[in-house]
């Protein structure tokens, strides 16, 4: 299978990409490790709309492009436009799979049920939020939640790394924060600011590319968004270990699906509407993408779940079929 690393990340986040594949059409692609679905292997005809968070993107981007060479009659949208702004369209009834970074909302599930819209959810992967700073910082060795909450919580005063640990530069620190309609931004809301304001003059950006270019431009800066991002750009960026009361702990594939990276561990999903279930190329699509997760996930920078938790949710899949 080729690597869809640079192809996944250097796409641009928010604008809706189509994949048809005209050739491979008789079966998989070349070399690749994918499965492929139906009974027979018969080819499908077909639209589906997908929106959602930034973070899923990439292993969607990959699933839809190995998809594409088994399925050419199926067109598959796919965006990432942030986990709410997926929920919105999926509440709408422009997509029927909405991409998440965190678990659907209340407020969200109650919007689709006013709407008769039922929804499964299916995880995808591992995600380990990773904190960053810029290349050319020798002096953040690690942070820890409280000291997280110093930087990003708005207390009305500028924000100096002097101000964090004695000793720092007296340099302001530049924020970049993901957008208020990422499921990162929520995740980080619940688990670092507490629903506390975030920092005014942060930048905020659903485009996790913007993020990364705008530490890699600031000496003084910090950001954070998915662990695929970070490790797609490892090599002009500092990641932080994180303390959360049991030492300094950096972010790895083990230390994700060990849930030792803490708070900052989380899974990342999928939502499908069960009604769509039943046309057979969703169907089909959904049963591909639950095949192979696991694989496609860690091609892009993310961390299979375990394998039981793959046949659980197929195993959920088919009841909707019925």
């Amino acid at each position: 299978m080729k690597s869809f690393k640079i192809l996944a990340l250097s796409a641009v986040i928010g604008t809706s990409l189509v994949f048809t594949t005209a050739c491979g059409s008789e079966g998989s692609s070349s070399g690749s490790s994918t499965e492929q679905t139906g009974e027979d292997n018969k080819q499908l005809q077909g639209e589906i709309n997908i929106d959602g968070s930034s973070t899923v993107y990439p292993i969607m981007e990959a699933v839809v492009e190995e998809y594409g060479m088994l399925q050419p009659g199926v067109k598959v949208s796919a965006a990432g436009n942030g986990t709410g702004n997926g929920f919105k369209a999926l509440i709408d009834g422009k997509t029927v799979i909405s991409n998440a970074s965190r678990e659907i909302k209340p407020e969200e599930q109650a919007e689709l049920n006013k709407k008769g819209i039922k929804v499964t959810e299916f995880k995808l992967a591992f995600d380990g939020l990773s904190v960053v700073v810029n290349k050319e910082n020798d002096f953040v060795d690690k942070l820890t939640i409280d000291e997280l909450k110093k930087i990003w919580i708005e207390d009305g005063k500028v924000k100096k790394w002097s101000d964090i640990r004695k000793g720092w530069p007296k340099e302001e620190i530049k924020l970049y924060s993901p957008g208020t309609e990422s499921g990162t931004f929520d995740y980080f809301d619940e688990v670092v600011l507490g629903e506390q304001p975030i920092v005014e003059k942060a930048t905020l950006s659903e485009d996790d590319n913007i993020l990364v270019q705008g530490v890699k431009g600031d000496k003084n800066a910090i950001g954070y968004f998915g662990y695929a991002y970070y490790l797609e750009n490892k090599d002009s960026l500092k990641v932080v270990p994180i303390d959360n009361g049991n030492g300094a702990v950096e972010p790895t594939n083990e230390t994700i699906e060990s849930g030792e990276y803490a708070p900052l561990s989380r899974p990342l999903f999928t939502y499908v509407a069960n009604e769509a279930v039943k046309k057979e190329e969703v169907y089909d699509f959904i049963k591909f993408t639950l095949e192979n997760a696991a694989d496609l996930s860690e091609e892009v920078g993310y961390v299979k779940l375990p394998e039981d938790e793959y046949k659980k949710d197929l195993e959920a899949l088919k009841s909707l079929k019925k």
